[in-house]
């Protein structure tokens, strides 16, 4: 990531590595810049892409999608993870279709952040999608994937950030990315 200057802590020794699905998770112990020592944990993750789709009418696309580590439903812009050897772009260009039954036909890339950087290394790749066609037929979801598809403006969508309602972290920074791009709509 080029913002963040990097410092690489030294590795003493490697404790625990389990593996799942998407990510995996180490603790290690460490020796961090400022010469502390300990044992750290990471979430190492491939990263994820996602995309603020925006209707031609100006409508934010978003997805309501059941997530069991919350135990309900989460109001979010369409994502997913960096498959083996995927570049985000294609990530994103597949999940839009999946998830919302729309493909995009103008991209702007918006830029890349750290999700949960105490805890993880996955970094987010945002993008806007304009100029979007609905799908007459579009492809099957994930086999674990409880999704219903939300139009919003923005204004609701900001309304909605400021009531407390039900957003991930990812959509309202990524939300905030393409704001000026959408002042200009």
């Amino acid at each position: 990531m080029a913002s963040v200057p990097l410092e690489p802590f030294e590795s003493i020794e490697p404790q625990v590595f389990i593996r799942s699905r998407k990510f995996s998770f180490t603790i290690d112990r460490l020796r961090l810049p400022n010469g502390a020592v300990g044992d750290w944990s990471c979430i190492r993750h491939p990263g994820g892409a996602l995309a603020v789709p925006v209707t031609p009418d100006g409508e934010l696309v978003l997805v309501k999608q059941y997530r069991f580590a919350m135990q309900g439903r989460i109001l979010e812009f369409p994502a997913g993870t960096i498959e083996d050897r995927e570049d985000p772009f294609s990530t994103i260009q597949r999940e839009i279709e999946e998830e919302t039954g729309y493909r995009a036909h103008r991209w702007t890339d918006l830029g890349q952040f750290p999700l949960a950087p105490g805890y993880s290394d996955e970094l987010i790749y945002a993008y806007l999608a304009q100029d979007l066609e609905r799908l007459d037929i579009p492809p099957a979801q994930d086999e674990d994937e409880d999704i219903e598809t939300i139009l919003m403006t923005p204004a609701d969508f900001e309304a909605a950030v400021h009531r407390g309602d039900g957003i991930d972290a990812k959509s309202i920074a990524s939300y905030f990315l393409a704001r000026p791009y959408l002042e200009l709509l």
